[in-house]
């Protein structure tokens, strides 16, 4: 968590653009395999209509089947709130939700509507969550593995260390983006740049969709502009990769 954190400009940068054009970009530079560093289809967002959420973890593991030896679910959230300064920027509350199959909720309204008054960005659980007209009404993007009535005998395991979050590891201080189509991370090394790439990518994108919307086409002039943007593309990446 000692990685420097972006400006606010960048991190709006960053929330321009979708998270499948987010990943398009994060590949080209090939740290990661192409089959990492995205959440699958067990997280959802609940409130597909909101825009791009971005931010830094903040993680806590989390159970509710069975009562905490000691203290209760607001306690651990003060715990959290106190972590809030030690992250490079905004928080994203990141939940592992330890019990399988999850037994209640792990947020509701007020946890939600604490987080945002801290300053929180949105919050992820693989459990399930509650009260989610009230906190879709908080304009607050939550992104969960279902819903649940209750909160059971809701408290926090851990907080602070690694957690595993819809098959991907996310460590305290990872920079994540999240929308309607899922939940990506962006490697600290190459979040300045991401934005501008993104913009690249949707130009050369936009030579076959832009062909798509003539009047008239073929399959040879599609080809044409599939490969001119195939070639903008892989040059993209070349220049990243310093190759």
């Amino acid at each position: 968590m000692s990685q420097p954190g972006l400006t606010a400009a960048q991190l709006a940068a960053l929330a321009k653009y979708d998270s499948p054009t987010i990943c398009n970009a994060v590949e080209l530079w090939n740290l990661r395999p192409r089959n990492q560093g995205y959440m699958n289809k067990s997280i959802q967002a609940c409130f597909p209509q909101m825009p791009p959420m971005v931010g830094y973890a903040l993680t806590s593991t989390f159970r509710s089947m069975c009562p905490p030896r000691s203290g209760d679910v607001y306690s651990s959230i003060g715990a959290q709130l106190e972590l809030f300064g030690s992250l490079p920027g905004p928080p994203v509350i990141v939940f592992q939700d330890l019990d399988e199959p999850s037994a209640s909720a792990t947020f509701g309204e007020v946890m939600c509507s604490t987080y945002k008054r801290f300053g929180a960005t949105g919050l992820i659980t693989s459990g399930t969550g509650r009260d989610l007209a009230q906190v879709e009404a908080l304009g607050f993007p939550v992104f969960t593995n279902g819903a649940c009535a209750a909160h059971g005998y809701c408290h926090f395991v851990s907080i602070n260390g690694p957690v595993t979050v819809g098959g991907l590891t996310i460590f305290p201080g990872d920079l994540l983006h999240g929308d309607l189509n899922g939940v990506t991370t962006i490697p600290h090394e190459i979040a300045t740049e991401v934005p501008g790439v993104c913009e690249e990518v949707a130009k050369a994108e936009a030579i076959v969709l832009d062909y798509l919307k003539r009047p008239n086409v073929d399959v040879k002039g599609f080809n044409d502009a599939r490969k001119a943007c195939g070639d903008a593309i892989n040059q993209l990446g070349k220049r990243l990769r310093g190759e």
